[in-house]
């Protein structure tokens, strides 16, 4: 998702504006010369960042100041006002920032700041002199960034077969499949970023693990010491039941770039495509193949999409604007038999499939850790600090279940940004910091023109309020068990997103 903006907009902010123009918390969009500034008032003081968001380029002066920060109403990403760097995921890279002074009653932005020489703290002496991370995700990736910004001197070593990793997951069902984002796009970072911050990248597969000799062993029998070890072993797409399929495979699944090009590669105008499951995915995938204007099928088990996750009024919602979009629903149907590009359903009726991809859900990577001794439950159980049974290994992204404070259970959250902000967490936890995770967990989906916003986790509630028209898409919907908001759920109100976060986060600040 690009910018929009075809220019400068906004006041010249090197020519000056009135102080007053700015109150105390608010912000203002402008620009020096050709690059688009953000100004920023707390108080007496006054900050100048780059405008639009590092991650996806989203409007910073539509987001929410949160003391000396700034929040992104896209995606939530937070920056810091005085410096420009991310404070939190899911933007990666600094925004520049300006010097700015006042005189006369007006406030001035000037020179922009050369990039400043990143010279962390040094990491505590207890830290460990080697990290191994299993797993190039958004987790991992995430947690050998902080690692380096922070200070850490010592060995990092990420280890994945996957040779296009780490890259922007979420942009596989949304954006590049739909043929709208280059693939240039997709890494998070050039190669050379990691070279340059000693951060090696071993296309390998770790086969055991021995917590007591403190070590991993990889597939080519190779074996690498630890201090401190990271799972991010991810999840795996849900397979159909082989039975259903005769003959060679011939289902489609999406969880890799490598899957993602080859759905993109077979997609082709004017064919059709069924997708099994009205899950995320599937449904982004349904519009991204719309995007390549294929005729859409998608089949599911439930009365409408989404239902369980998102509520009746939102499950309606999405069903609509993919039927606007021309995709056909078969809903209360399952797949009884997959064969020779033919599905045939429950009730008899079958669809011809050119593509046919299945979107039923995933299942959590849970062999290393199950078979290293750590305890499970529905996941990889961790402390609050993110921290397994055994001293020195943690586990984050989608194998993490963990004490959440926000619901009082413990959870396991699916989500791209949860997982990097639990990789940021858990190096953060390496070099010493005891601070328990309590981040709200956040995700957003996006159908065509339509984007859902939703903080918070909510498994089950009692109660449903919504606010607004959810069928002109301007609505907020809070989950609410025993008279607490869990999570909120919006479209076309991203600001209320951002607020409903930060609300969420006081609460559990408030309970300490």
């Amino acid at each position: 998702m690009a910018s929009e903006q075809q220019g400068p907009t906004g006041p010249d902010l090197e020519q000056g504006i009135p102080a007053a123009e700015v109150p105390d918390g608010g912000m203002l969009a402008g620009h020096v010369g050709d690059d688009a500034v953000l100004l920023a008032r707390r108080g007496d003081e006054w900050f100048a960042i780059g405008a639009t968001c590092s991650h996806y380029s989203g409007p910073l002066a539509e987001g929410l100041m949160v003391g000396d920060t700034v929040r992104c109403p896209w995606h939530h990403a937070c920056f810091s006002l005085r410096t420009g760097r991310p404070v939190r995921p899911p933007a990666l890279n600094d925004l520049p920032t300006w010097e700015v002074t006042q005189r006369d009653g007006r406030v001035f932005v000037g020179a922009k700041r050369a990039a400043p020489t990143r010279t962390p703290a040094p990491a505590p002496r207890s830290a460990p002199d080697r990290v191994v991370i299993v797993g190039g995700g958004a987790a991992g990736n995430s947690a050998a960034e902080t690692l380096r910004r922070e200070g850490y001197a010592g060995t990092i070593t990420i280890v994945d077969p996957d040779r296009d990793a780490p890259y922007d997951r979420p942009n596989l069902s949304k954006d590049y499949l739909a043929g709208s984002a280059p693939e240039e796009w997709i890494p998070l970072h050039p190669p050379e970023f990691y070279q340059e911050r000693g951060i090696e990248l071993r296309r390998a597969q770790v086969a055991t693990i021995d917590p007591k000799g403190r070590r991993v062993r990889l597939d080519d029998g190779s074996e690498l010491p630890y201090g401190a070890l990271l799972l991010a072993t991810g999840a795996t797409p849900v397979r159909l039941d082989a039975a259903l399929e005769a003959g060679p495979p011939r289902v489609r699944y999406l969880r890799s770039l490598a899957d993602s090009r080859a759905l993109a590669g077979a997609a082709r105008e004017g064919g059709r495509a069924v997708v099994l499951g009205a899950s995320f995915i599937g449904l982004e995938v349904a519009a991204s193949l719309r995007a390549r204007k294929m005729e859409v099928h998608v089949v599911a088990p439930d009365d409408r999409p989404l239902a369980r996750v998102m509520g009746d009024q939102l499950g309606d919602l999405v069903r609509r604007v993919h039927e606007e979009q021309g995709v056909v629903f078969h809903l209360g149907q399952k797949a009884r038999n997959v064969s020779q590009g033919r599905v045939t359903l429950e009730n008899g009726e079958r669809l011809e499939a050119d593509v046919l991809v299945a979107g039923i859900g995933v299942r959590p990577n849970l062999q290393l850790a199950q078979a290293a001794g750590l305890a499970l439950d529905r996941g990889v159980a961790v402390n609050e600090r993110l921290e397994t049974s055994v001293p020195g290994i943690f586990a984050a992204g989608d194998i993490a279940r963990w004490p959440d404070p926000h619901t009082g259970d413990r959870i396991r959250v699916e989500h791209w940004v949860l997982a990097e902000r639990q990789g940021q967490a858990v190096a953060r936890t390496i070099l010493g910091d005891g601070t328990p995770f309590d981040t709200v967990p956040f995700f957003w989906s996006a159908h065509y023109g339509m984007s859902i916003n939703y903080v918070g986790h909510a498994e089950r509630w009692d109660q449903l309020e919504v606010e607004g028209d959810v069928g002109r898409q301007d609505c907020a919907v809070r989950f609410i068990r025993d008279g607490r908001t869990l999570a909120v759920a919006t479209v076309g109100r991203d600001l209320e997103s951002l607020r409903a976060e930060f609300d969420l986060e006081r609460t559990v600040a408030a309970a300490r």
